[in-house]
């Protein structure tokens, strides 16, 4: 009896035991599959931060910069100076594997673009004439912002010197060669419709000098420069502020070579230089007096020369393109530009 009660139980707990086994396999299966998944989704996550790895590898730790000027800090004026010495910028940087901001004062474009084209800077903040001029010779840059659209050109002459533009027919005129100041002056002079007159290329302390000797009639020259001369006594014939058309910009461009490197180095660039344009604004006394240290002045004259509304946040702002399709036609006029071209199509955008 008991044997045939046992054989009964059998067949039920056979089926019971198949039936356990096939929900077990399922699950150990759906568990692989889970850890499958979940494998394949780690697997795909560490693979896009290699690649991002492999793209900031790509970048160069030591960025080289190049800016007009000169001075005790080594740094340049604005959003950039600014972003650069509260360490806004490099910290931005850094994300993208750049470690240290190189560096160099130039004394004036025409030098910096030189040094751009030759590799030895990987982009540059200048003036727009001699950035047009050195693209238009064929230099491997492009245009990633304009910084400043009011740059304003000075035309001085000694305490005796002439008064007027019309006075300085036949006389001599120290300019810096490229640069937007000469630009100005052309375009100033042939507005006044005078033509006889000489043009002489030296840098501003040089050209302050000549001027102080009596060797040429009148120069060029620009902000903290300009106003130190006025103040000593010389006279101001006149000034870019009464002709804004005459205006320069200033702009930063990188080289194409910089570019194959970096490919997203302009937008990265303007982002880390709108956070130093956010913080010097809640900043702005703190500012002014980084600027007047540069610049070995007054914070109240900082104020006047290099005013907070100046900077610019778009990278493009319409009336700053405007304002260099101006100076770039003008200069392939004047035959200062080698060739003609677009500025939209000079432009990262």
């Amino acid at each position: 009896m008991r044997r045939e009660k046992q054989k009964g139980l059998r067949g039920p707990v056979r089926l019971i035991l198949i039936a356990a086994l096939v929900m077990a396999t399922a699950w150990l299966q759906a568990c692989g599959a889970n850890g499958n998944s979940n494998s394949n989704a780690k697997a795909s996550t560490g693979t896009e931060s290699t690649a991002a790895a492999e793209t900031n590898s790509k970048v160069p730790s030591v960025l080289n910069y190049g800016y007009i000027g000169s001075n005790d800090k080594n740094l340049p004026g604005g959003a950039e100076g600014w972003g650069l010495y509260k360490g806004i910028i490099q910290e931005e940087l850094k994300k993208y594997g750049i470690e240290e901001v190189k560096l160099t004062g130039f004394p004036n474009g025409p030098d910096q673009t030189e040094s751009l084209i030759s590799g030895r800077l990987d982009f540059g903040g200048l003036g727009d004439t001699p950035a047009i001029v050195a693209a238009a010779s064929g230099a491997k840059t492009r245009l990633i912002n304009q910084t400043n659209i009011t740059n304003v050109g000075y035309l001085i002459s000694g305490p005796d010197g002439p008064k007027t533009v019309e006075e300085l027919k036949g006389k001599t005129i120290a300019i810096q060669k490229g640069s937007y100041m000469h630009r100005y002056v052309v375009g100033l002079l042939k507005q006044a419709g005078v033509k006889d007159y000489k043009l002489v290329h030296m840098l501003a302390p040089d050209g302050q000098a000549a001027l102080a000797r009596g060797d040429v009639d009148a120069m060029t020259n620009s902000g903290f420069n300009a106003e130190k001369q006025l103040a000593q006594g010389y006279t101001l014939i006149d000034d870019s502020s009464k002709h804004p058309e005459l205006h320069g910009t200033s702009v930063t461009v990188v080289s194409d070579s910089y570019l194959e490197k970096f490919p997203d180095f302009p937008k990265v660039w303007n982002e880390a230089r709108q956070k130093a344009i956010e913080d010097l604004k809640q900043h702005e006394e703190e500012y002014y007096q980084f600027i007047a240290d540069l610049n070995k002045t007054t914070v109240e004259l900082a104020k006047k020369i290099s005013p907070i509304s100046y900077i610019t946040e778009d990278p493009f702002p319409a009336e700053g393109i405007t304002r260099i399709t101006g100076t770039k036609d003008f200069l392939v006029e004047e035959g200062l530009a080698k060739k003609d071209y677009k500025i939209e199509d000079w432009e990262v955008k």
